[in-house]
C-alpha cells in the first residue's frame, strides 16, 4: 500500500549557495536511485544516470516525455505521481511494485514521489525516485537457501556418520566372503555387486559429510580466467559428441579474487557442466566475466569492495519456475543420473566465499547462472 509522508523544505548545511547546484549535480551523478522530475503538467525534465540505465531510455528519448508515456500500463507509478502533482504530498509504495520494461522482465523497485517546491512556496512539479530491488531479492533468496542448506548439512552429517561405520562392515564381510569362496562359485557374483554398491554408498556420504562439514576455505590469489579455460577444456572434450559451441567472454581486466582455488574450480566446473547436460543435443554454452560495478560487498571493519560477475548462459531445456527453488534441495535432481548433491555444494561453496548466486531461466529457452564475487584485496 503507497504510504504518505509530509513535506519540508530546507537546504544543504555548510555550503555555499554558489556551490549548491554543483553539490546537487553530483550527487544525482552518484546516487544509485533512479531520480525523474516533473513539471507541473507532468512532463519529465531531469532525470540521472541511474533513471536512464533502470528505464533503458537515454535522456534525450525521455526528456520532455509525459508520465501517462513513460509509465505506461504502470498504474502503482502513475498513481504516485499524480498523487504528487495534484495533492501536493509524499507517498511511497514498496510492497510488490515491479517496473515494466521493453526489452527485459519486469524488475521488483520501490518508489518514492514527492512534489517540487520553489522557494517562494509555489509547487513547480514532482519527483519520483525510484530503487530497484533486485540485487537485494537476490540476496534474500540466496541467505534463505544458506538457511536451509546449513540445516540439512547438519542433519546428513550427523546421519551420514551414522551410517559410515556399519557400512564400512557390511563391505569388509562381503570381501571376506568373496575370498572364502571359489573362483568358479556364482555366488561371487553377489558379493561383487554387494562390495561395488558399498562403495557407491560411501560415495555418497562422503559427499554428504563434505556438505554438512566441509573444510576451511584455503584463500590465496585465484585467476579466475585461468580456471575457466582449464574448465571449458575437459568440457569441450565431454562434449565431443554433441554440437555445442563454448563461447568465452572474459574480462581481462579483472584482477585475482580470494579465494580457495580447488573449490572455486569445483563449483564453476559443476556449473559448465550442468549447462552442458542441459543442452540435448544442438546448442551453446555462454560463459562471461564481468565487473558488476553497479553493486559493492560490505562488511564490518572493511571497506566496500566491487562484484565480479561469472555468468554461466545455456540454450538447454530450462528450469520450470516451481523447479528453482527446489534444485538447491539434497538429492533433488532433474537429470536421468546424478546424485543430486551438486547444487546443493555448490551453494555452499558460494556462500563461504561471501558471494551470491543468481538463476534466470525460461522453459525451453535456457538458463543463466551468475555467481558474484566480492574483489577484495
Amino acid at each position: 500500500m503507497p504510504r504518505d509522508h509530509a513535506t519540508a523544505n530546507g537546504q544543504v548545511k555548510g555550503a555555499a549557495p554558489g556551490n549548491e547546484s554543483a553539490l546537487y549535480g553530483m550527487i544525482l551523478e552518484n546516487i544509485d536511485r533512479a531520480v525523474i522530475a516533473f513539471d507541473h503538467e507532468g512532463c519529465v525534465t531531469l532525470l540521472n544516470p541511474a533513471a536512464e540505465a533502470l528505464m533503458e531510455r537515454s535522456s534525450r528519448q525521455m526528456r520532455g516525455r509525459h508520465c501517462q508515456e513513460l509509465f505506461k500500463d504502470q498504474e502503482t507509478l502513475l498513481y504516485l505521481v499524480r498523487v504528487a502533482l495534484e495533492e501536493g504530498r509524499s507517498i511511497t509504495d514498496d510492497e510488490g511494485l515491479y517496473l515494466h520494461r521493453t526489452s527485459t522482465a519486469p524488475l521488483p523497485v520501490n518508489a518514492y514521489a514527492a512534489p517540487i517546491f520553489a522557494s517562494r512556496g509555489n509547487q513547480e512539479g514532482a519527483v519520483i525516485i525510484i530503487r530497484d530491488l533486485s540485487r537485494i531479492r537476490a540476496l534474500e533468496d540466496s541467505l534463505r537457501r544458506a538457511d536451509r542448506l546449513s540445516m540439512l548439512g547438519t542433519l546428513a552429517a550427523g546421519l551420514a556418520h551414522e551410517i559410515k561405520n556399519p557400512l564400512g562392515g557390511i563391505k569388509g564381510a562381503a570381501q571376506l566372503l568373496s575370498m572364502e569362496l571359489g573362483e568358479e562359485s556364482s555366488l561371487r557374483d553377489y558379493t561383487q555387486i554387494m562390495i561395488k554398491e558399498a562403495e557407491r554408498i560411501n560415495v555418497i556420504i562422503e559427499e554428504l559429510m563434505d556438505l554438512g562439514n566441509p573444510r576451511p576455505p584455503e584463500i590465496g590469489d585465484v585467476d579466475l580466467t585461468k580456471v575457466l579455460d582449464d574448465i571449458i577444456l575437459l568440457q569441450r572434450e565431454a562434449a565431443r559428441s554433441q554440437q555445442i559451441r563454448f563461447v568465452l567472454k572474459f574480462d581481462p581486466s579483472i584482477p585475482p579474487v580470494q579465494g580457495d582455488e580447488g573449490l572455486l574450480t569445483r563449483l564453476f566446473l559443476n556449473l559448465v557442466k550442468n549447462a552442458r547436460e542441459a543442452i540435448n543435443h544442438d546448442g551453446e554454452v555462454l560463459i562471461e566475466t564481468r565487473i558488476a560495478s553497479n553493486y559493492h560487498m560490505t562488511g564490518p571493519g572493511r571497506r566496500s569492495s566491487p562484484m565480479v560477475d561469472i555468468a554461466i548462459s545455456d540454450t538447454g531445456c530450462g528450469i520450470a519456475p516451481e523447479e528453482r527453488d527446489r534444485i538447491f534441495t539434497p538429492y533433488f535432481t532433474t537429470k536421468n543420473k546424478g546424485s543430486g548433491l551438486g547444487l546443493a555444494i555448490a551453494q555452499k561453496i558460494i556462500e563461504d566465499h561471501q558471494g551470491l548466486l543468481k538463476i534466470e531461466s525460461s522453459p525451453g529457452h535456457g538458463t543463466t547462472m551468475t555467481v558474484s564475487l566480492p574483489l577484495r584485496r
